[in-house]
């Protein structure tokens, strides 16, 4: 008998799964649960779900709901969601003096969605010495003002909680059940939250990218004036993507809504201004919000999803098809109408394969996204906006929800709940994860035939 072993990928997958089946165990816990409270099978599923996967869409109040245990154990999916099931076993590993296997580099590598297995271990340490660093920084800003609103104990608890939720791109929070909108006034809390968000998700392949280009300058390998040009590819690619995305949102979220009275209407306009950039960040797979979504209008909240789609950037704690798949795509595009033979970008040739997974990434997400809404207008009484902005939201883990999420029937809430996990272990991990097909390919070629499309 053939002896099955699983790919990594599978085991990526099966290792989300089990995590998020050992927190909902903990959640059902009596321990976990305020007096008073009661917690069901479906909603400590959810809750461990939304945690694992770093979404942020809720079916109780976080806030009121769980005692101190109980936030701890969300807290601690969190972190584990954001950096990685393969990532937070490495570092155990490492702990417990452990060797690390050709296996477990090859997991690791996987996780990341990196293209070489070298210096992954070293990439891994810093990757968490990084994260701890921010997030120690971001608790610190927070401590200005929770420890003034809430006292110091409880405001560094805070501090701490909201700090690992936003760069880990959770949305989580722990104030209530109205997310940061008693905030709409302070740029602190705001700005905080925002660059947590933009540093949790920009990717760490980034961080390290600059960060050398720096060292480089400092060791005077380089000059200062050639900083740009000495980045890779990838980082140009999703600090343009970022920052486009992110000023085109302020922009036209500004612009749409400063009318609204039911969002940013009746703010000053320098309020109008921050709230519009925090939520054209947070949009981008945080989840915490300043303002209702619900009140959104429809042409705005078209839009959000848009943006919710495409998500952060690669290799972070973001969701979404991805800041870099969108440029593949958006080059691929502009090289068809210019006729060119390869896909150039930044003077730069972008391989077929690159392109090949990007749209297949599209693809497989629009179509879940399709399949996902349909079920859910279905079996729930709700707009096709609402449950769009809902899938959307659960598929990209961006955690916002037009105030629907606590009205969804058992069916919803399981449909939310599995497009919160097929969004966390990304649209191509989940197309290999449940491919029994033989792997071996390119074995047989076949004659090409042109044909007619458009």
């Amino acid at each position: 008998m053939k002896k099955h072993s699983f790919t990594t990928t599978q085991i990526i997958a099966l290792g989300f799964l089990f995590t998020i089946m050992i927190g909902t165990l903990l959640l059902l816990l009596p321990v976990s649960t305020v007096k008073g409270e009661t917690t069901g099978i479906l909603d400590a599923l959810f809750t461990a779900t939304t945690s694992v996967c770093v979404t942020g869409l809720t079916v109780v109040t976080t806030a009121s709901h769980w005692t101190l245990f109980g936030k701890c154990v969300i807290l601690l999916l969190i972190q584990i969601g954001g950096l990685g099931v393969v990532s937070i076993t490495t570092l155990l590993m490492l702990l417990f003096r452990k060797k690390i296997t050709l296996k477990n580099t090859i997991l690791m590598q996987d996780a990341y969605n990196l293209n070489t297995k070298q210096g992954l271990l070293g990439f891994t340490i810093r990757v968490f010495k990084g994260t701890l660093l921010i997030e120690a920084l971001g608790a610190f800003v927070y401590c200005f003002s929770f420890c003034k609103d809430y006292g110091v104990l409880r405001g560094i608890w805070y501090s701490v909680f909201h700090s690992i939720s936003a760069f880990c791109n959770a949305g989580i929070d722990i104030l209530g059940d109205a997310s940061l909108m008693s905030y709409t006034s302070d740029p602190l809390i705001l700005i905080n939250t925002s660059l947590l968000i933009i540093m949790g998700g920009i990717g760490f392949v980034v961080w390290w990218d600059v960060l050398e280009i720096f060292s480089e300058i400092r060791k005077k390998k380089i000059r200062p004036h050639m900083f740009w040009n000495s980045m890779k590819l990838q980082t140009k690619l999703a600090v343009c993507m970022t920052g486009l995305l992110i000023l085109t949102g302020t922009l036209v979220i500004f612009l749409f809504e400063r009318n609204n009275p039911e969002t940013i209407g009746g703010f000053c306009t320098g309020d109008q201004i921050l709230n519009s950039f925090f939520q054209s960040v947070t949009l981008r797979t945080a989840g915490f919000s300043s303002f209702s979504q619900s009140g959104l209008q429809e042409h705005t909240a078209l839009f959000c999803m848009f943006c919710m789609f495409i998500g952060g950037s690669p290799v972070g704690t973001a969701g979404g098809i991805k800041t870099v798949t969108f440029a593949v795509l958006f080059f691929t595009f502009l090289s068809m109408i210019k006729e060119r033979d390869e896909i150039v970008v930044m003077k730069r040739s972008i391989p077929m394969l690159v392109v090949k997974k990007a749209v297949t990434i599209v693809f497989i997400s629009f179509g879940t996204v399709m399949l996902m809404t349909i079920l859910l207008l279905a079996t729930n009484n709700l707009s096709f906006v609402d449950s769009l902005y809902e899938v959307i939201s659960a598929i990209a883990t961006v955690g916002l929800s037009r105030d629907v999420t606590t009205t969804l029937n058992a069916a919803g809430r399981i449909m939310i709940i599995i497009c919160m996990y097929l969004g966390r272990i990304g649209p191509i991990s989940m197309a290999i994860a449940f491919n029994t097909q033989d792997s071996r390919k390119n074995l047989l070629h076949y004659p090409e035939e042109t044909i007619i499309v458009g």
